[in-house]
């Protein structure tokens, strides 16, 4: 049994705080007057704040004023824009405690997980803001033609932003600093799981002084200001994280207008191991990319597939690993793992498990928390499915939760085969100590993310991070070409002499 905590008593706000919008620097309300609840994941039922309920007009006042703010924007040095974004994220580094406690609220993640995301979203930050003065044009020489060339770069204009509710800090930033820095506005929507953290991050927009209508936010479904957002032929570029399923439908309406897209969607990722493996070292990576987060993040592992002979093994280091696993209360500091994000989460993680055990696939240990904790919030202990074929969904179907499906492997061959055997393609890893079976791994995974003994969640801000097959579409985030999605290229030519 995996020992619980009780619940810690903090201070939780009401539904009597109603957060606004932010456009054009200042806090507005919805045109329809509505609003929606904030639920404390832990806390069925609870309400921390509320929220505005937008809808299509307010996304078109958003992108009224983004466009007006851009013609004065465009003109800005890249020095200032830098300037800027250097003082937001000096912003973000001062709260990130009072943003970390939010995200563990609202989203159910640990404190500590909260804290790693608010310092990630810093350091990626740090990044793309002081990349931007690296990002320039390339000059050819004059030559025999005396002619000389060069690239210049030109904002796209308008930017909408559609973050997911798992990262709600370090996507947004992900995706937000390299827009402004390169010269575009945006109009930001946040997941409707996770508005508090957002519009806490519109304060630090402001007091960093950003001008008026270079950033603003909107809060709201995402079928109804999601959709506007899209839809909106003034906006030129939209970068979204969500899954593969929205994915598509956003793909689908862009085509109309021929909006860039910039998709980071499902994963369904593998962790290989071999039996040369470093079995401790493996273990820790299971658990750290399959748990972190309640598991749901697009680089978590879902699937171990393992090395017969060191099968048995492994699977009971793991399961007693999962067993001691303290589940609980997201702001108990002795807390390894919270909820998972909302009772919708709940519902379909909950429904993923009866599949597997229906379809054969054999539960060593998890499944939805009973007693005090089940009660209270929407806990699902970290679960663990072995005897797992390639037909079964729990092998097939992103289920974004705390749920790993164990299958078993003779040769490298086949282990690359049942890795690639999936309509997505993000992250992967293998742990081996064979330097050939390593290369061979790297040669032939299906993924845009590829680790040798490093956990398939692990990053850096300085390569590129996107899917391959329906993990993802456009321009990878991250890296220069995290700054190249949101720019148009000109070719210059300029001949000195007639």
């Amino acid at each position: 049994m995996n020992p619980t905590k009780t619940s810690t008593e903090y201070p939780t706000k009401t539904s009597t705080e109603v957060y606004g919008n932010y456009v054009g620097n200042k806090r507005t309300t919805a045109s329809s007057q509505a609003t929606f609840d904030d639920e404390n994941p832990a806390r069925k039922g609870s309400v921390l704040a509320s929220f505005q309920s937008s809808s299509p007009r307010d996304i078109t006042d958003a992108v009224d004023v983004a466009a007006d703010a851009f013609l004065r924007w465009r003109r800005t040095s890249v020095d200032e824009r830098q300037q800027l974004g250097a003082r937001f994220i000096q912003l973000l580094r001062e709260k990130q405690e009072d943003l970390a406690v939010i995200v563990a609220k609202e989203n159910g993640k640990t404190l500590r997980e909260a804290r790693a995301e608010v310092q990630s979203a810093v350091m990626e930050g740090t990044y793309h803001v002081y990349q931007a003065s690296r990002f320039c044009g390339h000059t050819l020489p004059a030559g025999t033609t005396g002619c000389t060339g060069w690239v210049q770069y030109h904002p796209v204009g308008v930017v909408g932003i559609i973050s997911p509710w798992n990262f709600p800090v370090n996507v947004m930033c992900r995706k937000t600093l390299p827009a402004l820095v390169t010269g575009n506005t945006v109009v930001f929507k946040p997941a409707t799981f996770t508005p508090w953290s957002a519009i806490f991050m519109t304060q630090l927009f402001e007091e960093a002084g950003f001008p008026e209508g270079v950033f603003n936010c909107v809060t709201g479904l995402g079928s109804s200001v999601g959709n506007a957002l899209v839809d909106d032929p003034r906006v030129r570029a939209i970068s979204f994280t969500g899954s593969t399923e929205i994915g598509k439908k956003i793909q689908e309406r862009v085509a109309k207008n021929l909006t860039r897209t910039q998709l980071e969607l499902g994963g369904k990722n593998a962790l290989i191991i071999m039996n040369d493996a470093g079995l401790n070292a493996a273990v820790e990576a299971a658990m750290t990319a399959g748990f972190a987060c309640a598991g749901q993040w697009c680089t978590s592992t879902s699937r171990i597939l393992l090395q017969k002979e060191i099968h048995d093994r492994f699977l009971d280091m793991l399961a007693a690993r999962c067993e001691q696993m303290v589940v609980g209360d997201p702001l108990d500091e002795n807390t390894a793992m919270g909820p998972v994000a909302g009772p919708d989460q709940y519902r379909s993680i909950s429904r993923a498990i009866d599949q597997a055990k229906a379809e054969g696939s054999r539960m060593v240990t998890g499944g939805p928390a009973t007693g005090e904790l089940g009660e209270r919030g929407y806990f699902i202990r970290p679960t663990l499915f072995a005897d797992v074929t390639p037909e079964m969904s729990v092998f097939r179907e992103e289920i974004f939760g705390p749920v790993l499906a164990i299958s078993t492997f003779d040769t490298l061959d086949q282990a690359l085969q049942l890795a690639n055997d999936s309509c997505y393609a993000l992250s992967s890893a293998i742990f081996t100590r064979d330097i050939d079976a390593a290369q061979k791994y790297i040669a032939q995974i299906e993924a845009g993310l590829a680790h040798v003994n490093i956990h398939t969640g692990f990053k850096l801000p300085a390569l590129p991070f996107g899917g391959w097959k329906e993990s993802g579409f456009g321009l990878p985030e991250n890296s220069q070409t995290g700054l190249e999605f949101f720019v148009d290229r000109k070719a210059v030519y300029i001949k000195s002499s007639l």
